[in-house]
């Protein structure tokens, strides 16, 4: 149960606000010094502040001062400040000094319960917002607080600081290139070029001229001089993608450079000499290609000096919840949309999927969610997901969804037909103010929460 800390020394307003707050463990206190003990006892998410406390509780000098050790010592907590009736100068001043909001007096129950619950739920994402900052690792672009892929990251990041040549295995989708950019940022080659070139995209007799350039004039169509994506990573990275799918007749040549460090551009008969780190990625089983001679064996150990096997996303415990929440965030953006989180069958279908298709498949399945979700929150539905034992059956006995449901949408079209008046709002609903807000908070109708 969330801790909610009443600072007052009116006991009648400690038994009103005991009373209305059943919901949450309320703890009490009423002057600065038994606040701060309390604060730091109990350290509550939310603190309801009375301006006027002793000494002098018909000045808010006091409240002010208790406001601002409570943020010095708990700056995420989120501090309600309750003033006089007319007294709006002080609480513009609290706001000032970094109060969450402010509350006059006389206190009604519903209106001080519903503030309450705003102010937890706000410190409560924020809360998981940097909880899901400090998951990620020292490799700032990969996220994900699973062990499996804790130890990966580890490993690439003693990695990068050498200029070892590194292998990257695993399934499509898992991230390959996001290890590699990341191996790279971590580099002492930070601020030169990352130049990357997937291997199985590129036909065979275009392949070798992307890689090493060519000279004017060295076949049909070469007008001029140009640079490969070797060259291009000068100083920097070169991150060859899907290295397995390279052509046995090329990767005699990738051997060479690999070795020499020079390269001769196609038509050219020049060595250039290249300072470059070499990272390669692929999803096949190299070995087995070396056994079947269809991957050279010396160049796989040269590209192999440090191997990394990136887990598969079914691997990963609950990352797929932390990823999911990271990306959603990100395309709520992009696509401005209004989507806030994920209802508990869509955290539950995303936890039972298997996720054949690793990151690529959830971010796909995110992209549409966020564009098709009707309301705030994503349903298993919006993911194309189904939670195991979930029958057409159950869906039509799950009254509360469709209740929530109409009441959200009731509730919208009675707010767009008044021009957005919450009074009338209410009235045309046949709820009170209280009730309203309430149900606005309930249901996470965000847009109609700034207007109200």
């Amino acid at each position: 149960m969330s801790k909610v800390l009443v600072v007052d020394d009116d006991l009648g307003i400690q038994k009103q606000l005991k009373w209305c707050l059943t919901d949450f463990d309320v703890v009490y206190a009423d002057d600065r010094a038994s606040a701060i003990n309390q604060l730091r006892r109990f350290e509550p998410a939310v603190v309801t502040l009375d301006l006027g406390l002793p000494p002098d509780p018909t000045n808010a000098s006091e409240g002010l001062k208790t406001l601002e050790e409570i943020l010095a010592l708990s700056p995420h907590t989120k501090v309600i400040v309750v003033t006089g009736n007319n007294d709006k100068e002080n609480a513009l001043q609290a706001i000032d000094l970094g109060a969450y909001d402010f509350y006059q007096k006389p206190i009604d129950s519903d209106t001080m319960k519903i503030l309450v619950s705003r102010a937890l739920h706000v410190s409560s994402l924020e809360s998981e917002n940097r909880k899901l900052l400090q998951a990620r690792p020292a490799m700032g672009r990969i996220v994900g607080t699973s062990e499996s892929i804790q130890a990966v990251s580890r490993r690439a990041e003693k990695i990068a600081k050498t200029d070892i040549s590194t292998l990257l295995l695993g399934e499509s989708g898992t991230g390959k290139e996001v290890f590699a950019r990341s191996i790279h940022e971590a580099s002492p080659r930070a601020d030169k070029a990352f130049v990357a070139i997937n291997c199985a995209s590129i036909p065979e007799n275009l392949l070798e001229s992307e890689l090493f350039g060519y000279e004017k004039g060295a076949f049909t169509g070469a007008n001029k001089t140009t640079l490969g994506k070797i060259e291009t990573a000068q100083g920097g990275t070169l991150f060859l993608d899907e290295i397995g799918d390279m052509p046995i007749g090329l990767q005699a040549k990738m051997l060479r450079f690999l070795q020499e460090r020079v390269i001769e551009r196609v038509g050219g008969r020049s060595e250039i000499p290249v300072d470059i780190r070499v990272v390669c990625a692929t999803h096949r089983n190299l070995q087995t290609m070396v056994a079947e001679e269809t991957f050279r064996e010396d160049l796989f150990y040269r590209v192999g000096e440090m191997v990394i096997e990136i887990p598969p996303l079914k691997e990963r415990d609950k990352d797929v919840v932390l990823l999911a929440k990271t990306f959603l965030a990100q395309y709520a953006e992009d696509f401005n949309s209004k989507v806030k989180g994920f209802s508990d069958n869509a955290i539950q279908a995303m936890l039972e999927h298997h996720w054949p298709g690793n990151i690529r498949e959830l971010q796909n399945k995110l992209k549409s969610a966020v564009i098709l979700a009707e309301g705030t929150m994503i349903q298993a539905s919006d993911l194309s997901l189904r939670v195991s034992g979930e029958t057409a059956e159950q869906e039509v006995f799950n009254l509360r969804s469709v209740r929530e449901e109409a009441e959200s949408r009731a509730i919208r079209r009675a707010y767009n037909q008044v021009d957005g008046n919450i009074s009338k709002t209410a009235e045309l609903l046949g709820v009170t103010r209280p009730t309203l807000y309430s149900l606005i908070d309930k249901y996470s109708l965000e847009d109609l929460k700034t207007s109200a």
